[in-house]
């Protein structure tokens, strides 16, 4: 796509799933390869830069093999069988993308490989310093150059005698990538020499927490390393690279800013799972900036959760050791009540574009007074400067509806530049944002792990043949929205069950098939595998097997993610018997449509006789109320009215009518 448009969001609450951190991936990758020994790793990031991390390793010689665990997008599991320290190919051409994760580590490694390598990237990565690293390698004696502007890639390695007699004297103030790709190098060439390698840092060292995150790795691969503060670094000689056996990448803390920062500015909760109190990520913190600016934050073993619990506040805060996750607090700055300044961001302005001057184009695009120095950013919204809010979402969060709607954001083939950007449309405000598929690079989904908590939702509930599913198809056409009928979901389910000879009450073989049920919806039309079955879904039979299906707790819980699923940009209509108590509860608008037992029989009676079928007006009605009552006294999901939906009795109301009506109450709820 080459934008994609947000609509007005007026909340934001679930729960997320984070993809495994960049960070950790393609060190514990590089790690792995390295190792002695075979590493099984689970949860790998799936997206561009991990990609560039796995290619270079299987033209370096590396055995990889994906474990059986696939994501959507690709394996999320990889079985690396360790070099031992020496990589078995001497001569490769390494693209590296746009991967600064990757193309750093590897630098270092390659020289003190004993090979002759060259690295390139994307024209962007050509113009991304990394002469401070070259120039640590060259102290000791290895053999990089420029191919290109020196200081900078491409960049070509011979292999050379390394002498570690010496400190490596190392700025820090540029990116504390250098000195993680230092670290995990200099093992290779201790365990030859015998000597012990030594790091001096001669200015500030920026982003300390991924130089822990780079110290904890190397640690539990078996390679300690000393430090006195951040000024000096010693690895003691003999150590070697060992396999942990199985290791677990944490869910990306950077990542997680986004969803934290809309659980605040969308009222939440918002819960993102993947990372907790005990992360070894330092962008975990960022909930803590959340916290100082009126958040509402819970701390779990393995999740964190973020809501507003007041008047969103403008801040000051030196944000050093959260660079990429600072990018979000800009943004959060737009709904603060006064002036936000964020300090000591320099490392922006190296990264996959100038952050700073980027940033502070985009929001001045929307209306926003930006400041911008060498290493800081200050943003003024208009609320700020005296205008009122012109309405109160349902959240009672202000609605900045006076920011200019449907910006075009570009975003510099920077995901976090679009990731970012994403969370304005809370401000109640449409938005485009150019170029969305950049978040490859780092999290592939994000748009719809996004939609999943924050894509309004029009769920509509009520009993059988009360013309739900008829209103509920035409008021998404009317809007543009998605569409799930839920109860085609259970009645292929069902039909699928008789089909394959399993009983209806043999609840995990009814779930077992519902959890893989291989169906897709097109044109209006419903397929199991690649058979047109939405006539036979419609018959008696199945709809008397969907029912009782439905009753099964394990049947409902396989097909609760799939029904979730459908939550997508622009919107959700989604009809069925628990769609605003279960599937969706936070839903924008629930509606409770329904009608009389005697006009829903009528209405059923009609539909078979203009299909040639026989029926009685008596026992369609008996079979409705028994219906009825099976759907309000089961155990699981009952049907019943929310008490928030807003009542729809189409008792006396034509197809249109029925429409109207719903459509006049979700205008209320937008």
């Amino acid at each position: 796509m080459e934008f994609i448009h947000l609509p007005a969001l007026a909340q934001a609450s679930g729960t997320v799933r984070l993809p495994g951190s960049k960070s950790i991936s393609n060190r514990v990758l590089l790690l792995a390869a390295l190792a002695e020994g075979t590493t099984e790793i689970h949860d790998v990031l799936v997206a561009d830069d991990t990609q560039v991390m796995l290619v270079a390793l299987q033209k370096l010689g590396i055995g990889l093999n994906p474990c059986p665990d696939m994501a959507a997008t690709g394996p999320t599991a990889w079985r690396i069988e360790g070099c031992g320290g020496a990589f078995p190919v001497k001569a490769a051409d390494l693209f590296m993308g746009n991967a600064g994760t990757a193309i750093r580590p590897l630098t270092a490694a390659l020289a003190l490989s004993g090979g002759h390598y060259t690295l390139s990237g994307v024209p962007r990565m050509h113009e991304r310093p990394i002469g401070d690293l070259v120039d640590g390698l060259c102290q000791i004696g290895a053999d990089v150059r420029y191919t290109g502007q020196p200081g900078f890639p491409p960049l070509e390695i011979h292999p050379a005698t390394v002498d570690l007699s010496r400190p490596i004297r190392l700025r820090g103030d540029v990116s504390s990538q250098f000195l993680t790709a230092l670290l995990m190098a200099l093992p290779l060439s201790g365990q030859a020499s015998g000597q012990a390698a030594t790091i001096e840092i001669t200015t500030e060292l920026i982003s300390q927490p991924y130089v822990e995150i780079t110290l904890n790795l190397m640690a539990r691969f078996s390679v300690v390393v000393q430090r006195e503060g951040w000024q000096r670094f010693v690895i003691p000689a003999g150590q070697r690279y060992r396999s942990p056996g199985v290791l677990q990448v944490e869910g990306d803390a950077s990542s997680a800013s986004y969803f934290l920062a809309a659980g605040l500015l969308g009222g939440g909760p918002v819960r993102v799972e993947g990372v907790g109190k005990h992360s070894i990520q330092g962008d975990v913190r960022f909930a803590k900036a959340l916290a100082a600016m009126g958040a509402e934050i819970t701390w779990g073993e393995h999740f964190i959760e973020a809501k507003r619990a007041g008047q969103i506040k403008a801040f000051d805060l030196d944000l050093n050791h959260i660079p990429d996750a600072a990018m979000t607090l800009a943004v959060c700055a737009l709904f603060a009540d006064g002036r936000s300044v964020l300090r000591n961001i320099g490392s922006w302005r190296v990264k996959e574009t100038d952050r700073i001057a980027a940033m502070a184009t985009e929001l001045k695009k929307l209306g926003a007074t930006v400041e911008a120095g060498e290493d800081w950013l200050a943003v003024s919204p208009l609320r700020a400067a005296g205008l009122s809010p012109s309405l109160e979402s349902p959240l009672g969060a202000p609605a900045f509806t006076h920011y200019l709607p449907n910006v075009a954001i570009d975003t510099y083939d920077d995901h976090r530049m679009a990731m970012c950007f994403s969370l304005v449309a809370l401000a109640g405000v449409p938005i485009i944002i150019n170029d969305p598929a950049c978040v490859r690079k780092t999290f592939p989904d994000y748009f719809d792990a996004l939609a999943s908590i924050a894509a309004p939702v029009i769920a509509i509930d009520g009993p059988s043949a009360s013309g739900k599913g008829t209103v509920a198809s035409l008021v998404a056409e009317k809007l543009g929205y998605h569409y799930l009928d839920s109860g085609a979901l259970y009645r292929l389910t069902a039909l699928a069950a008789m089909r394959a000879g399993v009983a209806l009450d043999d609840e995990a073989g009814v779930a077992a098939l519902a959890a893989s049920l291989p169906a897709r919806f097109a044109h209006a039309r419903v397929f199991l595998h690649d058979e047109d079955v939405t006539d036979a879904i419609r018959t008696e039979e199945a709809s008397a097997g969907a029912s009782r299906v439905a009753v099964l707790a394990g049947v409902r819980a396989a097909l609760l993610a799939r029904q979730r699923a459908w939550r997508k940009f622009p919107g959700l209509v989604a009809d069925g018997r628990d769609m605003g108590s279960v599937v969706f509860p936070h839903a924008n608008t629930k509606i409770f449509l329904t009608a009389s037992a005697q006009a829903r029989a009528e209405r059923r009676y009609k539909q078979l006789i203009e299909k040639g079928l026989t029926a009685n007006m008596h026992a369609l009605l008996q079979d409705l109320q028994a219906r009825d009552e099976r759907d309000a006294q089961r155990s699981e999901a009952p049907l019943r009215q929310c008490k928030d939906a807003h009542w729809v009795d189409t008792t006396q109301m034509g197809i249109a009518e029925a429409v109207a009506a719903v459509m006049a109450v979700a205008g209320e709820g937008s």
